[in-house]
């Protein structure tokens, strides 16, 4: 079985792959492709979806380092939350830090939390 680290960057020979059929609105498919090219639609199709479902693994990512952040930003919290890097609770209207991970997701940070 494939795991995502090693999912998409050997192709796969379409012989070795399962046919799925799936249904397209007319428009889609052909702006597919006009975007494809000689590339193939099915084969954007296919790109497409491997990018989502690494984002997807990406983002269900729950344990943080200071080495994850890689911008921040001084933030207000609206609601409760919780740091993702102390586990401290930050209480609504609390000054935080919104933190850019590497995976380009935004995650709360209590405000002294990259300084610890």
């Amino acid at each position: 079985m494939q795991t995502l680290s090693d999912a998409q960057p050997q192709r796969t020979p379409t012989t070795e792959m399962e046919v799925t059929s799936i249904r397209l609105e007319r428009g889609l498919k052909e702006h597919l492709k006009r975007i494809a090219g000689r590339h193939g639609y099915q084969a954007l199709i296919r790109d497409v979806l491997w990018d989502y479902v690494q984002q997807q693994a990406e983002e269900r990512q729950t344990t943080w380092t200071r080495e994850d952040i890689r911008a921040s930003v001084a933030a207000t919290a609206e609601k409760e939350e919780q740091c993702v890097l102390t586990g401290t609770k930050i209480h609504p209207h609390d000054a935080m830090i919104l933190g850019l991970t590497v995976n380009g997701e935004w995650v709360p940070i209590e405000k002294d939390g990259l300084t610890r």
